[in-house]
């Protein structure tokens, strides 16, 4: 499932307004999300998908390490 689904089918939240609803999601990382990447965490393994925001297919998954780097802006 892609970061920009929602899950419940409730419709926009209050978070709509910047673009990402799924802000309020606990696998969701809000300082990668706000640099326009995918941000869903792996949960079992801390990993986080680098992709673009809608990407199409699977996430790719990341090491901690890898995401951290994008947000200091390393990447």
């Amino acid at each position: 499932m892609n970061a920009e689904q929602d899950a419940t089918g409730a419709g926009r939240t209050e978070n709509a307004d910047d673009g990402r609803p799924d802000l309020n999601n606990s696998n969701v990382r809000e300082d990668l999300a706000m640099t326009g990447r995918c941000a869903m965490v792996h949960l079992p393994t801390g990993r986080t998908c680098l992709l673009p925001l809608r990407h199409r297919g699977p996430c790719e998954f990341h090491r901690p390490q890898e995401a951290q780097d994008v947000v200091a802006g390393g990447r």
